[in-house]
Parts: C-alpha cells; structure tokens; sequence
C-alpha cells in the first residue's frame, strides 16, 4: 500500500506540475521511447544476473508491495519456540531431543509454529546450531563466530535483488540518454521536414531523457530502498535465534536467554517483558 501510495503521489505531483504550468500529456505519451529504455534495462538485468536472482528479485518485490516484514506474533513465535527448544535440552537427553531436530516436520515442538516450520530455511538454521549445541564441545565463542559468518552470507544473498534493482535504478539515466539520442539522429534525418514535424521528433527524444531520469529516481532506486529494509527485517530473526542461543550456551536459564533475543528486536516492534512471559511460561508446547 505504501509503494503504490507514494507512486501514486509521484506521477500526480509530476504530471501535475508539468500540465498546470502549460504542457500537454499526449506529448509525453511516446511508447518506443519507453521500450527503448525500459526494454534495454530490462536486457543489463538479465545480462548480469543469474535466474535464482532473477526469480527473487520477482519474489522480493512482492514482498516490499505486500510490506511483508515480520510482525510482533512473528516475533513471540520464534522467542516461544527457542523457549520450547532450549527447555527440552536442558530437561531431556540427547537423544531424545536430536528427534526434534533432525525431523523439524514432525516435531511436536515445531508443529506448534507452523509460521516459523514453513521458512526451511531458518529452521535448518535453527536445527543446525542446536545440534551443534548439544554435541557439547563446541565453545560458544566458536559458535558465535560461525552464526555471524553464516548471516552474513545469507544477508548477501537475500540483498541480491535490491543491487540488481539498484543497478537498473543507476543504469536508467544512461538508458534515456541512448534513447534521447536515437531519437535526435531521427529528427536529424526529418530536416526537409515542416518545423511543427520536426520539433515533435525532438520533443519526443527529450521524453526519453526525462523518461530515464524519472524511473530511475521516481521508482527503482525508491523500490530497491523498500526492498533493502524488507528483507533486513526478515533478516533480524537470525539475530535473534543468534543472541538467545549464545546466552543459553554461556550458561543462562531459557527464560533469561529469551531477553537477550528480544532486545535484538526493533523498538517499533519489541514485545514487552510480560507478553514474552506469557507466551512462553506455562503456555509453550513441550514434548512431554
């Protein structure tokens, strides 16, 4: 809703200005210009990625329109379940816990969160260091070093399609000015032409310089912005899982490693001391 509030805002603004101070939209309307630039920025995006970036690029938009960033229960969620599973380590043997682990799927423990089950991705991350965990020689410096070095490489990866918007976003100007000149080179070749036919061709080249700068500033480089704090947002989770189980591992109780995990959240979304108390004790699932 926001991105298309503030294109709305954009357009209206900018055409706006343009017919208040005189000027005519149909002379703005000049499509070949438009699959000039956008065409050819369309071509530098292909070119320089790859299709897994290409297909989460798509992905990512969805999710900056949507503004699908993780909300509050998201985040009582995941403290709950590391509440769950850091509880089960402490109170069960290995064995009986590396089940819920090894098959998140059928964990009773990870079936209660379904919203946390459907991203593998932090499950796995989550299953990972939790047998890491309770291997019991691994110091929680090494664990630590290991966590940061793995979100920050998942971090690059899900930043790879805001630099691919950002690249469009920097190229578009370059792309207007290709289009603006071609369509110089054929007001060039109408010179015999009236003055009223030539100044059109000319107008119109003029269109793709401004067509360039305007997408470039007015809608990819704002789009690359939203795509960025989405996806950072969704990123913080791993912060989180990161914090409360290095807590636990230097020897706090589940309850207290909770707060190091909830501290690592935004202020705009950070439950209180009380609703992570109330989701966890006494209310969170156990294998029992």
């Amino acid at each position: 809703m926001g991105i298309i509030l503030g294109l709305i805002v954009t357009v209206g603004c900018v055409l706006g200005g343009y017919v208040a101070s005189g000027g005519h939209l149909y002379v703005l309307w000049q499509p070949y210009e438009l699959l000039i630039i956008l065409g050819a920025a369309l071509g530098t995006f292909l070119i320089a990625n790859n299709m897994k970036v290409v297909k989460d690029t798509g992905k990512a938009i969805g999710e900056a329109f949507k503004n699908a960033v993780p909300k509050q229960r998201d985040y009582l969620d995941l403290l709950s379940l590391l509440h769950s599973l850091m509880r089960e380590m402490k109170s069960k043997s290995r064995s009986e816990f590396e089940s819920h682990v090894d098959n998140p799927s059928e964990s009773v423990i990870f079936s209660a969160f379904p919203s946390i089950l459907k991203n593998k991705p932090m499950t796995d991350f989550i299953c990972d260091y939790c047998r890491l965990i309770i291997v019991g020689n691994a110091r929680p410096h090494e664990i630590e070093a290991l966590m940061e070095e793995e979100i920050q490489t998942v971090a690059r990866d899900q930043l790879k399609p805001k630099h691919a918007i950002q690249d469009i976003a920097d190229g578009l100007p370059a792309l207007g000015i290709v289009a603006a000149v071609l369509g110089i080179v054929h007001a060039m070749g109408a010179l015999d032409q009236s003055p009223e036919v030539l100044g059109h061709l000319v107008g119109a080249a003029l269109v793709g310089t401004f067509a360039g700068i305007f997408f470039s500033y007015g809608v990819f480089a704002p789009l690359a912005t939203k795509v960025k704090g989405v996806r950072e947002k969704k990123m913080r989770m791993y912060v989180i899982i990161k914090q409360t189980l290095i807590a636990y591992m230097n020897g706090a109780l589940p309850q207290v490693a909770l707060e190091y995990g909830r501290k690592a959240i935004s202020a705009y979304d950070r439950p209180t001391i009380d609703q992570v108390e109330a989701e966890t004790i006494g209310g969170a699932p156990s294998a029992a």
